[in-house]
């Protein structure tokens, strides 16, 4: 595999000129024709827009970044925190070599240059690995290489004297980390194309087959993409953060055009996940985002790729409206500039936008792989859930989907983050539906859980010591040798139909065979106005809807919801999260004002929202 040619924007530029300087240094009327052109230097047409948006957002950046050298360095040094070493450095290096930066060969900037290279050089092992957070990780070693990779291009690009030094040390770290990567293991999937793109980076600059080997043993095992477009983690943090950047640089280092297709992929099924306001649906994540609000920043630079590369106009509307809002607001996740040194570095993303084609506004969206569906009418969106892994795993773990809400709904600003069942049945915790599936009026989401009273156990495997094995019964372990026990089981079953109606939603609710109290726990976003609702004493921010009718406002939009079942000592307004949370002490209350629905069952119970 041999590396394609680099190209940076800084490529074939005057000295002082940057992107727009196309002619001999101190040629001022070719200079004064690309800029009012709009030309890069290859006289391609250039965002001149979107290049400023980044310029001044990473020059406001540089004050920051030195500010906070001590506490980077400190975290590089007692920690061994490598990432935010080499992303500081990153931007100071953008900056620096970009010839429409304040700060373009700004003489300041060595001096903390030279500490944060000379700092991770010497943070790195003898097998060219970083510990941040695990002891000598090759993934975590991989995502400072890949910045580092990019730094050095970009240097390499420019060929400032002052950076002389600094190059030097940055081609000892990069080179002393390839053997740590190209042997090294991994934890989770995305890890392994991260590797790959820091494997990709190295070998750009200094061919190597046990680079190249690497990579295409671990491509080989293919990429983790379903059919609907999510990858096996099913993450809106890992995926536009780490796989879809490592397989477009995996694309355009390594020549392999086909993974651009996993990419498009991703992004076509992200369209069907964003809200009007940005942010991306996450219920279904197998990762940590499954329980937070995510936005959709992190795309940006995928999608504005991809509509360069392929002429879609809608992805390129939403890179053009993340582009908007960059302009209004700083970033959740990554800081606008720190996005500099990536068009730096891949030239083509510079491109004007195409056309924009309006993204879908009215969509029945069905992700059988995540068990989602999305639901898109105007200026609502419907989230449906029935795909954690619960039903097949019973298990509450890192890596795997368990979030209980089964329902969303947004209209306008009025926002029902999450619709959960809570039934007190063994302390099994929340309703988990076991898929969705379509019906002739909408939807249905179903699940059956059943504990067992165990007896006595057969004669032929008493013990006379009574020291039996320590088993599981699903819900705790003891010396009781369960997998033998004869067992009296008690079963509940719940069924949710979802149909549509009068502009909102009716829910049909069947519950039983088992007699147990339950809640259901509508949970609406933090700083709206409820109505018709009693506080629920000792619980925060949280109410009892008994009778009739409940309302939330939010601005001029409304959700009405209901009606009341009652209340009472034998349906208490209590939501049980179940033993595998209780016993380490853990926490499944949502963010934000929650209502509870108290009843009995066997239960039928109609919930309608308008």
């Amino acid at each position: 595999m041999t590396p394609l040619p680099r190209r940076h924007l800084l490529a074939g530029t005057a000295a002082a000129g940057g992107l727009l300087a196309v002619g001999a240094p101190g040629d001022a009327s070719a200079e004064d024709r690309a800029s009012a052109e709009g030309r890069g230097p290859a006289g391609g047409r250039v965002d001149k827009p979107f290049l400023a948006l980044l310029t001044e957002a990473a020059d406001a950046r540089v004050a920051e970044v030195v500010d906070g050298l001590e506490t980077v360095l400190g975290q590089l040094n007692n920690l061994g925190q490598a990432r935010p070493a080499a992303r500081g450095l990153r931007l100071l290096t953008s900056v620096h070599v970009w010839g429409d930066a304040a700060h373009h060969h700004d003489g300041a900037l060595i001096a903390p240059m030279t500490r944060l290279v000379d700092a991770l050089a010497a943070a790195q092992f003898d097998d060219g690995l970083y510990d941040q957070g695990a002891v000598h990780s090759p993934p975590d070693t991989a995502f400072s290489i890949v910045d580092l990779g990019l730094v050095y291009g970009l240097l390499d690009a420019d060929g400032h004297t002052g950076t002389r030094a600094i190059r030097a040390t940055l081609k000892r770290i990069l080179l002393k980390a390839g053997k740590g990567l190209s042997t090294g293991g991994v934890h989770t999937p995305n890890h392994r194309w991260k590797v790959c793109a820091a494997l990709a980076r190295i070998n750009s600059f200094w061919p190597d087959a046990r680079y190249t080997r690497r990579i295409d043993a671990w491509l080989a095992e293919g990429v983790d993409r379903y059919d609907s477009g999510q990858y096996s983690e099913r993450s809106a943090t890992y995926a536009p953060i780490v796989t879809n950047p490592s397989l477009l640089t995996l694309a355009r280092l390594t020549e392999r055009p086909a993974l651009h297709a996993h990419v498009r992929r991703n992004l076509d099924a992200t369209l069907h996940l964003l809200e009007p306001d940005g942010e991306v649906e996450t219920v279904h994540s197998r990762r940590q985002d499954q329980k937070t609000v995510k936005h959709l920043s992190e795309y940006w630079m995928q999608f504005r790729a991809l509509a360069l590369r392929e002429r879609d106009g809608r992805f390129a509307d939403v890179a053009a409206t993340i582009q908007r809002r960059g302009a209004d607001q700083t970033f959740d996740e990554t800081p606008l500039g720190d996005f500099l040194a990536e068009v730096l570095d891949h030239p083509e993303l510079a491109a004007p936008l195409p056309d924009a084609t309006a993204t879908p506004t009215e969509f029945t969206w069905h992700d059988k792989d995540c068990g989602l569906v999305r639901i898109a009418r105007g200026r609502t969106r419907t989230t449906i859930f029935g795909g954690t892994d619960f039903p097949d795993v019973h298990a509450i773990s890192s890596g795997l989907s368990t979030n209980p809400t089964f329902f969303k709904w947004r209209k306008g600003t009025a926002v029902l983050d999450s619709l959960r069942l809570s039934p007190q049945f063994f302390s099994l915790g929340h309703f988990r539906a076991e898929d969705v599936e379509r019906t002739a009026d909408g939807w249905r989401l179903w699940a059956e859980v059943r504990a067992g009273f165990h007896l006595p156990l057969p004669p032929q495997h008493r013990r006379p010591d009574g020291r039996y094995p320590l088993t599981d019964d699903g819900r705790f372990w003891s010396a009781m040798d369960f997998p033998h026990r004869p067992k009296e089981w008690r079963t509940l079953r719940t069924e949710v139909r979802i149909a549509e109606a009068d502009g909102g939603w009716n829910l049909d609710l069947e519950i039983g065979e088992s007699a147990v109290p339950l809640a259901l726990e509508l949970c609406f976003r933090g700083g709206g106005k409820l109505t018709g609702v009693d506080p629920v004493p000792g619980q925060k921010d949280t109410y009892q809807l008994v009778k009739g009718y409940g309302t939330y406002a939010s601005g001029d939009d409304v959700i009405t919801f209901g009606p009341g079942n009652g209340s009472g000592p034998r349906q208490p307004a209590v939501v049980d999260s179940g033993e595998r949370y209780s016993w380490m002490g853990g926490d499944l209350t949502p963010a934000g004002q929650r209502v509870l629905i108290t009843g009995r069952s066997p239960l039928r119970y109609r919930l309608t929202l308008r």
